[in-house]
């Protein structure tokens, strides 16, 4: 099960990101863009989501993602650490939530990372 310092690893490891407190909790960024924050006292992660896929998710699996009532208006989801499989997978879901707040530069000079999936 992967854990905060998963997150943190994980997170950094991906270009031009940094790790800031704000609110109390670790969030992460890319060229200064939020992207992920460890709130929940490190037990989950809110990451950026798109409203139609997000509703999806929480549907299909609703132990594993969630949506914050202070966040119902906004493009971000909850995942539970614990219910995520392997560090694999939360390797996935921080880099679809990077891609999402990258910059066109960093996308396009790191095209292993791939682009986020356009409607």
């Amino acid at each position: 099960m992967p854990d905060a310092e998963d997150v943190r690893t994980i997170a950094l490891s991906l270009p031009d990101t940094t790790e800031k407190v704000a609110w109390s909790m670790p969030t992460f960024r890319v060229a200064g863009k939020m992207f992920a924050t460890l709130p929940e006292e490190e037990t989950s992660i809110a990451v950026r989501c798109p409203k139609e896929e997000r509703d999806e998710l929480v549907l299909a699996e609703p132990g594993k993602f969630w949506i914050a009532d202070h966040e119902a208006a906004f493009a971000w989801v909850r995942v539970r650490l614990r219910a995520l499989e392997d560090t694999a997978e939360l390797r996935d879901i921080l880099a679809d939530s990077w891609r999402q707040a990258a910059p066109t530069r960093l996308l396009e000079s790191h095209p292993a990372l791939g682009r986020p999936v356009a409607d």
